[in-house]
């Protein structure tokens, strides 16, 4: 049995698997989601059986965005803590957002249907990002009289500057499809929606042939160093690069290549 209400989490084949699961409402994310899923992440992050997670929803929309129905008039995050008791409220709300800078291991999101406001956290912040060919990205900010703040911020960095801008701009009187999303470079590949979990797991698997240290410090040295100027990038892969050269693994991947057979990763 889950112990989750809002989401399914399963793990196998060094997989985990989280679904947003409240179709009813198209996967919109209520404070009990946004709680369930960073547990969720943490649960992955710390799980020596997982090696890569997979993040889809289940039904029509991947997520329609934040449960409106359960923000303020206001439209202020709900936290349950003291008002600015927690370094959490002094940052960037992160909602659905999985904890990218932090946290090591790749995620690949499996956009199934609509995916909406804070859902557009997901396509900016996982590794590797796949569609349904008939998945649609919009950001409805700005007409329910919200400001696009941080999902547009990041769509800048991914999308052409003068595309975010008109996502954010249009709202909701605009959505875009998935051959544009795919033709733009916001997901990698487009798949039929009767296959895209399947897909997804496919990917997962390649992925984990691959040394998992090797792929954590490589997918670590990419996402932190985007915020740095390249010399200091530079110096920062090149010193995950030194890490994982003193695993096991480092030992074991050249031995099979020599040996010409499939290398037996341990993860140390």
């Amino acid at each position: 049995m889950s112990p989750y209400e809002t989401i399914t989490y399963a793990v196998a084949d060094r997989v985990a698997t989280l679904t947003l699961n409240r179709p009813e409402v198209l996967n919109a994310i209520s404070p009990l989601m946004a709680r369930e899923l960073k547990d969720a992440y943490a649960a992955a992050e710390a799980d020596p059986a997982v090696w890569t997670v997979v993040v889809t929803g289940t039904g029509r929309a991947f997520t329609s965005g934040a449960d409106v129905s359960e923000i303020p008039g206001s439209g202020k995050v709900v936290y349950e803590e003291p008002y600015l008791s927690t370094h959490e409220q002094w940052d960037a709300p992160q909602e659905a957002t999985p904890p990218f800078r932090t946290m090591t291991k790749p995620v690949i999101a499996a956009i199934n249907g609509l995916c909406c406001g804070a859902g557009l956290d997901l396509v900016t912040t996982a590794d590797i990002v796949i569609a349904a060919e008939t998945a649609e990205f919009l950001d409805p900010h700005v007409s329910i009289g919200l400001v696009s703040a941080r999902e547009s911020v990041r769509l800048a960095r991914v999308l052409p500057p003068a595309v975010a801008l008109r996502m954010a701009l249009m709202g909701r009187h605009e959505r875009l499809g998935a051959q544009r999303a795919y033709d733009l470079g916001l997901v990698s590949e487009l798949v039929p929606a009767d296959r895209l979990l399947e897909r997804a797991q496919e990917i997962a698997a390649t992925v984990n042939r691959n040394a998992p240290l090797a792929v954590r410090g490589t997918r670590m040295a990419v996402r932190k160093g985007l915020g740095l100027p390249l010399y200091e990038a530079e110096l920062l892969a090149e010193a995950y690069r030194e890490r994982v050269t003193r695993t096991e693994d480092a030992q074991e991947g050249p031995a099979a290549f020599v040996e010409k057979r499939e290398p037996k990763w341990q993860c140390r």
